[in-house]
């Protein structure tokens, strides 16, 4: 049974693999096509073979008058090889090069395909090699038998044929189709994959549908949600998605460390500002609850301005002071009594030392003994003493009304000082001021430096408890193999 679903999984993540692979082949097309057209001139330059096969694609055909342009220069040069460059056949060529070349700079044929660019890079080279400032004129000049004999033939041919020619050629005319649009005929090469995908899609939802009986159709597609962008012929930079999907889940790419970083980058950029807004937030809403004049209430804990909600009919705050003192005086003081009886002895012997009578009995023999025994047994005893007398005053139920008493009349003090107007003015404004400095120093100047460091030490904790849980995990298998060899 384990060796056939082990089978099973390697031809199923063989088969996602071929399909992971087709879909990168995909969105390589797609993007070498939307590339083509801004790169067509790199593509004639270094790799024309592939222009020759993909203008099918484009309906991009040679520009005629560019091409009638190119012809004539050829012509020109088989009729100088054949009759020298001072025959009429000659300069009737020159004539009719001169004339096209006034209607290329006139009529513009790159303007068509977006092209303008090329034909100013080439009138600003011809004007530059012939220091002329009009173009036409450039051209005239460049076409001229006496340019061409003073400068040498061969010498200007080569610069039309190296720095023009590769530039005029480059040019083309895009076919238009019957909608308005220029022809496209990626289809052709799109539509097979899409059928491969489409039948793909068929497939697995019907095997989806049957293992969840439950599901419609319509949760069978959202089961495969992103093979969708896959089918579309339009949108189809989309495709990148189902792309990165297939390439995770076929393993042949790992994409956990881009999405933490990815997440890493958005947590850090929205973090300030979302910690910022709430901070300031309640900052903002204690500074309205005490312009209200909700100190005194906070204070007093009175049922003036809104009743105070009790949800256990407990005063917590007494309740956790009695725990407190429970467990300071019964559990935390007794452990703590050597150190305070010996910070006592030290304070006795401290004081001891610095009194001019004792300092003149110290070179009596015996003396600094009786000392230390005296500072052992006064810490001793007052340590014990006072420890009574808080153990006392907590058992005691006169100490501890007593001790109720003077917080009540304390608060009852605090309260009517409190209640003055001027004092609840003064107090008000100053705290107040208190939080719109404490926005402005702290909230307002978080920085992305704290930002990434808190990520740093989230990430930090989050991969301890990965090596911890892949520890337990380990120890767990150790612990059950002797189980399963008995077996």
């Amino acid at each position: 049974m384990t060796n056939r679903t082990n089978r099973l999984n390697f031809w199923n993540l063989l088969f996602e693999r071929l399909m992971a692979s087709i879909a990168v082949l995909n969105f390589c097309a797609v993007l070498f096509d939307f590339s083509y057209i801004p790169g067509r001139d790199f593509y004639f330059r270094k790799v024309p073979q592939v222009t020759h096969l993909y203008d099918r694609v484009k309906g991009i055909e040679s520009h005629r008058e560019i091409e009638d342009y190119l012809v004539t220069i050829d012509s020109l040069k088989e009729q100088v090889s054949l009759t020298s460059i001072n025959s009429k056949e000659v300069e009737k060529k020159l004539e009719e090069i001169r004339r096209y070349s006034n209607e290329i700079v006139d009529s513009n044929p790159f303007a068509a395909v977006g092209k303008s660019g090329t034909l100013e890079k080439i009138k600003n080279q011809m004007r530059q090699h012939t220091g002329q400032k009009s173009a036409k004129q450039a051209f005239a000049t460049f076409w001229s038998r006496s340019n061409l004999v003073d400068k040498g033939w061969n010498q200007e041919i080569d610069f039309f044929q190296n720095k023009i020619r590769p530039l005029m050629a480059s040019n083309y005319y895009r076919q238009i189709g019957e909608n308005g649009d220029f022809i496209d005929k990626f289809w052709i090469i799109d539509v097979p994959f899409i059928i491969i995908f489409g039948f793909e899609l068929l497939i697995r939802s019907f095997f989806i549908k049957r293992r969840h009986t439950s599901f419609n159709w319509f949760n069978v597609l959202l089961w495969r949600w992103y093979d969708v962008f896959l089918l579309l012929p339009f949108w189809q930079f989309l495709r990148i998605i189902p792309v990165i999907v297939r390439l995770e889940k076929s393993k042949l790419v790992n994409f956990k460390p881009l999405q933490q970083d990815l997440h890493q980058l958005v947590v850090a950029n929205f973090a300030e500002e979302l910690t910022e807004i709430v901070v300031v937030r309640v900052l903002n809403q204690i500074q309205l609850s005490i312009k209200k004049g909700e100190l005194t209430r906070w204070l007093l804990q009175s049922q003036n301005l809104r009743p105070y909600i009790d949800i256990n009919n407990v005063n917590e705050v007494e309740a956790i002071a009695g725990i407190l003192v429970q467990a300071i005086v019964y559990k935390v003081l007794p452990k703590i009594q050597p150190e305070i009886i010996a910070i006592l002895r030290h304070n006795i012997q401290q004081a001891l030392n610095q009194s001019p009578i004792y300092r003149n009995l110290q070179f009596l023999p015996g003396v600094g003994q009786m000392q230390n025994q005296m500072s052992e047994q006064l810490a001793t005893q007052i340590a014990t003493n006072l420890y009574s007398a808080i153990v006392s005053a907590v058992e005691d139920p006169v100490s501890a009304k007593l001790s109720s008493d003077l917080m009540q009349r304390f608060t009852d003090a605090l309260g009517s000082e409190v209640q003055k107007k001027q004092v609840i003015g003064e107090l008000q404004s100053l705290l107040t001021d208190f939080l719109e400095e404490v926005k402005l120093n702290y909230v307002q100047r978080l920085s992305q430096e704290d930002v990434d460091q808190i990520l740093e030490q989230t990430k930090k904790l989050r991969s301890q408890v990965s090596v911890q849980t892949g520890l337990e995990k380990d120890a767990s298998a150790l612990v059950k193999r002797p189980e399963n060899s008995r077996e």
